[in-house]
């Protein structure tokens, strides 16, 4: 385990439902993904960390998620992405093919923040280390409700989330007695229909 990985486990704590990433994945993403982050896949696989508050995942999974929330908007075109992390509230990280980690989706509100930066090709491999050395728990954890959430319904699996019903676009409260344990794929791309997807304004923080 390299230094940066180990840092990020010290950080998050150990990992949380496995699973193996096949050799088939690790081609079909050769070329599109940063080969550091194909390295960290074999080795440590896709799963969950700080109990379930932040997972490394299969992007193939969440094709249609991340379909579902850039078609039509104004980020469409401007690169490739795939689903390369989510938190257990459905913070989405989504890696540019040639801007890497630069956008981030808050589903609970359709809200995007995007880092406009350029990044060559041979720096790709580092911006994967500073993408996990930038993440931390709390900003993963929405209104400091994992903890309470994790005790209520129970440990997430690597295809469920912790998701507002009503969701929050509807008008629904944001406290721990209107969290559900929902599958991941289906409750995202069900918001992501609600409204569409805005950049966060200087009102918004």
């Amino acid at each position: 385990m390299d230094k940066v990985f180990a840092r990020f486990i010290e950080k998050f704590g150990e990992p949380t439902d496995r699973r193996e990433v096949p050799a088939s994945s690790l081609a079909h993403f050769k070329g599109k993904l940063p080969n550091q982050l194909l390295e960290y896949w074999a080795e440590h696989g896709w799963c969950g960390y700080g109990g379930g508050i932040f997972w490394i995942v299969d992007p193939q999974e969440y094709e249609g998620v991340v379909a579902s929330w850039v078609e039509g908007t104004t980020i469409e075109n401007r690169d490739t992405y795939h689903l390369i992390a989510r938190s257990a509230f459905g913070d989405l990280y989504l890696w540019g093919k040639n801007t890497g980690p630069t956008i981030t989706i808050t589903s609970t509100f359709s809200r995007y923040v995007i880092q406009d930066f350029e990044i060559t090709p041979e720096d790709m491999d580092r911006e994967v280390q500073n993408f996990l050395l930038s993440k931390e728990i709390k900003y993963n954890d929405y209104g400091n409700l994992f903890k309470p959430a994790k005790k209520k319904l129970g440990t997430l699996r690597h295809d469920e989330m912790y998701g507002f019903v009503p969701a929050l676009m509807f008008g629904g409260p944001d406290t721990l007695e209107h969290l559900e344990k929902v599958k991941a794929v289906e409750h995202l791309i069900l918001l992501s229909q609600i409204t569409e997807l805005q950049p966060y304004s200087f009102s918004d923080i």
